[in-house]
């Protein structure tokens, strides 16, 4: 039977029109400013104007889904005798999934006839969107839940994260370098190349001095790790740098022949701990 509804959450980083047209239900994680106490959703401002706040100095600090947000978004479903596929924002970075998985654990008790499996990718960003559509699109070809369910799992490992960001002051908030690091980075022109790791972590790899080379360090990536270089599917998500990202797309097309998939927004949530000029990129490779 196909009649399972898909879940994910906002960290995905995919438009919500096109989760429409997935037929993907979502919920959103949040953020405030330090200049306002009010709670915004993940796609509420529009993105621009997210990031000219931020290159205008505004602090954004984000909070998770709870756990009585799932109940109440998972139940509905489980009412009208659907089974649901839960893919979330890694553990290693939000406690999001947890508290899908709490309420799943919750509402199977009350429906013990339903299923509803939650699948941390230990992904981030559109690497989350893309282990997302791979789940899309074992349902369209008819797939059961626990077939889409192994769609996912299987590339979850294999899932390549790389991330570049054009100043490094807003990884220093986050603890992800030192305060050190961010001001010779900024003097230098110092970029850090960063993955998501097997525990879903954002981990620096190595650094490279400008933009331009850090954005072929992502390209030189693809090329020696992608799973099937000339057949791939590849997402890559912007920090509100659109020219850069378009950049990096026709450096893996002139390579390999292949077109990025979707180019998407690095969503508010994530963006606040990334900042503006954030570069990511998205394929199946041969592991992590």
């Amino acid at each position: 039977m196909n009649d399972y509804i898909i879940f994910t959450d906002s960290a995905c980083d995919l438009s919500p029109e096109t989760l429409k047209e997935w037929g993907v239900r979502y919920e959103s994680l949040t953020y405030t400013f330090n200049s306002s106490p009010r709670s915004y959703g993940n796609y509420e401002l529009p993105f621009p104007e997210f990031y000219s706040r931020m290159r205008n100095g505004e602090v954004a600090k984000t909070a998770a889904i709870n756990t009585e947000t799932f109940l109440e978004a998972f139940e509905p479903h489980l009412k009208n005798g659907n089974d649901i596929l839960y893919v979330g924002f890694s553990s290693g970075l939000s406690n999001t999934v947890n508290a899908g998985a709490k309420a799943a654990e919750s509402l199977v008790a009350k429906y013990p006839e339903r299923k509803i499996i939650v699948i941390d990718t230990l992904a981030a960003s559109a690497g989350e969107g893309l282990l997302l559509y791979f789940a899309v699109e074992a349902k369209k070809n008819g797939a059961s839940i626990e077939e889409a369910e192994k769609a996912v799992r299987d590339r979850i490992l294999k899932l390549n994260h790389w991330f570049t960001v054009d100043d490094l002051v807003y990884l220093k908030r986050g603890g992800r370098v030192s305060a050190t690091a961010a001001f010779f980075g900024g003097v230098l022109g110092i970029k850090p190349v960063l993955h998501v790791d097997d525990n879903g972590h954002l981990i620096p790899v190595t650094k490279v001095r400008g933009r331009k080379a850090s954005l072929k360090a992502l390209a030189d990536k693809y090329t020696e790790l992608a799973e099937t270089p000339r057949e791939g599917t590849v997402f890559i998500s912007h920090g509100d740098c659109l020219d850069d990202a378009e950049y990096l797309a026709d450096l893996i097309k002139s390579a390999h022949g292949v077109d990025v998939k979707i180019i998407t927004y690095v969503g508010s949530v994530i963006g606040a701990h990334s900042g503006p000029g954030t570069m990511a990129l998205f394929f199946v490779g041969k592991m992590r």
